[in-house]
């Protein structure tokens, strides 16, 4: 007889926000539900996470404990009920999935059938990163007709600043002590801070704006 194989080790992740109710089957419960019944059929070994009371704009702390374990081989997928368990946009869940893909780890979300173990599940991955793109392309769209209608009528185009004041000082410290704005860039994107557009990669263009409005504004 051969050796069995070692059950997969993935992580249940469940989220609420505090305006769902239990009613429209996003409650903990319904989540873990959906996901222990899986688990038993594919014979999973199954750890939890769970952020309750959270938005799906943002990587909450026990998502990003999840996406630590996943990406240091602690772990094998990671398992949710419904794509906006995980994310509230598309492009947002598009970003993980293709951390997954790079990391070589499994993404398995029950209610669409994406599982990037089977062949099927990559292709609905790639029809998600597809639609993705397309969400991306709206908001710009969305946003050149916004400033094309301000320039109409007269008004100033100049753009919010979104960075938490203690991001701002950050980056103005790390900067003038020598760190290129890449290096910034990269070491916010590792600890898992939000970019200003709620993207988990900062680019070094936004450091280099961010830094150069703050200075501006004290010169």
């Amino acid at each position: 007889m051969g050796k069995r194989q070692e059950p997969m080790h993935v992580i249940g992740y469940t989220r609420v926000s505090t305006r769902e109710q239990a009613a429209n089957g996003h409650s903990l419960d319904a989540q873990r539900e959906a996901i222990r019944e899986r688990a038993a059929r594919e014979e999973w070994e199954v750890e939890w996470a769970s952020d309750p009371g959270c938005s799906g704009a943002y990587i909450n702390a026990d998502l990003a404990r999840a996406l630590d374990m996943l990406a240091g081989g602690r772990a094998d997928a990671l398992v949710v009920s419904k794509l906006d368990r995980l994310a509230r946009s598309v492009a947002h869940a598009a970003d993980i999935l293709a951390t997954a893909q790079a990391q070589g780890w499994n993404l398995v979300v029950l209610d669409l059938g994406i599982d990037l173990a089977t062949p099927q599940g990559r292709a609905l991955a790639h029809m998600l990163a597809t639609f993705a793109e397309l969400e991306r392309e709206l908001i710009r769209t969305r946003i050149r007709d916004g400033m094309a209608q301000r320039r109409r009528e007269g008004k100033p185009l100049g753009r919010k600043r979104v960075a938490s004041t203690a991001v701002v000082k950050r980056i103005c410290a790390e900067r003038e002590d020598g760190k290129s704005f890449n290096a910034i860039a990269q070491v916010l994107t590792d600890e898992g801070i939000r970019s200003p557009e709620g993207r988990p990669h900062w680019q070094p263009s936004t450091v280099r704006r961010i830094y150069n409005s703050a200075t501006k504004a004290v010169a």
